[in-house]
């Protein structure tokens, strides 16, 4: 997309925003109802707060972009921790609510709303913080990262700093009734489709049963093969949860980000099993830059927690059917996570998964079976 000069909200009073991409990733974070949603899930807003306002050493007289702005609430904190100026950027026009929540606290002469995308906007200077709340479910979906790293490359100056800086995924095998709960719906979705062909050749004459196979096809994929939403509990866990990948945000380049992620990786099993799935979370780390690091190290963490999930909750990857195993073997992942092609904003998962040790499982199951997902 052409760079195009930025257009700030007191200028759309009115008038159509940018031409830019609002497509339905862009619809959903239009809404403040969607904020709320975000700014009411306390671990998340709380993590940000402290990573901003226990560094104020940090944001005092500094530039900073907030990329993503949504309601505005990071560029306020940083406006608070003392920077001296905030582009708050947001695609959406949620921008003009972000401009009345800024006016409302006023901080008019210090935050700035944009809106553009990033890839689209332009800034009068270089920046030396960029803050962005980017996550997505399993980390990388909704591909917001990619626009932080545009942004990163256009506007962070020598030696800047990015909130958060760094970033890590994990695995963990677990005990959950989700796989027998998703094959019971699969097994009516099924049974309704036979009551349905009944129906319609009794009430039409029509025969659809050429159509069998695709939906089934369609449905084993949606209840068999989707990653779930879930608050894991901790007493779920069968072993302790592996990073499979980290990223040092500073400096991974967009190329590493786009191409499919590829890792192998054990899960030691402290628990027996069966292990029923296969849960996802991520962390990310406020740690400023090498030359501006942080005063107060802050870690956000979205694994299984005894006093409830975090939005993004985790990622629960059905097993089916379920892999045994003893205590003290290993699960070897050889796993690989790609861009839809679909749809680059989300997801697919695939994993050949072995037991490894000494108990009869690993005998057994020496030879690696293939699970795939989609993470809609």
């Amino acid at each position: 997309m052409s760079a195009k000069a930025a257009v700030k909200v007191s200028e759309l009073d009115g008038e159509a925003p940018e031409s830019t991409d609002f497509a339905n990733y862009f619809c959903t974070y239009g809404y403040i109802y969607h904020q709320k949603d975000m700014l009411e899930d306390h671990k998340r807003t709380g993590a940000y707060y402290q990573a901003v306002l226990s560094n104020k050493r940090q944001f005092q007289g500094k530039v900073v972009l907030d990329v993503g702005t949504g309601s505005g609430i990071l560029a306020i904190f940083a406006a608070k921790a003392g920077a001296r100026k905030v582009y708050a950027v947001e695609a959406t026009n949620m921008a003009k609510n972000a401009r009345a929540l800024v006016e409302s606290n006023n901080l008019s002469h210090v935050v700035e709303v944009i809106q553009g995308t990033i890839e689209s906007i332009s800034l009068p200077e270089k920046v030396d913080i960029i803050i962005s709340e980017w996550m997505g479910y399993f980390l990388l979906r909704e591909s917001m990262l990619d626009s932080v790293l545009v942004a990163r490359d256009r506007f962070l100056a020598p030696g800047g700093a990015l909130y958060p800086s760094h970033a890590a995924i994990y695995l963990a095998p677990i005990r959950s009734n989700l796989v027998n709960q998703r094959t019971s719906e699969f097994q009516n979705s099924m049974e309704g489709w036979a009551e349905f062909l009944q129906e319609m050749r009794h009430y039409y004459q029509v025969n659809l049963d050429c159509l069998s196979d695709p939906y089934r096809s369609e449905q084993k994929d949606y209840y068999l093969h989707t990653s779930q939403w879930t608050d894991t509990h901790p007493q779920q866990l069968l072993g302790p949860a592996t990073p499979f990948i980290k990223y040092d945000l500073h400096t991974l380049t967009l190329e590493e980000l786009k191409a499919p992620l590829k890792a192998e990786f054990l899960l030691h099993m402290t628990d027996g099993g069966p292990v029923d799935a296969l849960c996802g979370f991520f962390d990310v780390w406020f740690r400023g830059s090498q030359q501006a690091p942080t005063d107060n190290e802050v870690r956000l963490t979205t694994g299984p927690d005894p006093t409830g999930a975090t939005h993004w909750g985790q990622q629960t990857f059905p097993l089916h059917p379920a892999i045994d195993c003893a205590p003290g073997d290993q699960l070897r992942v050889v796993l690989e996570v790609s861009r839809r092609a679909d749809n680059q904003r989300l997801l697919h998962v695939k994993a050949a998964v072995s037991v490894e040790g000494s108990s009869i499982y690993a005998e057994q199951s020496k030879t690696p079976r293939n699970f795939h997902w989609n993470i809609e």
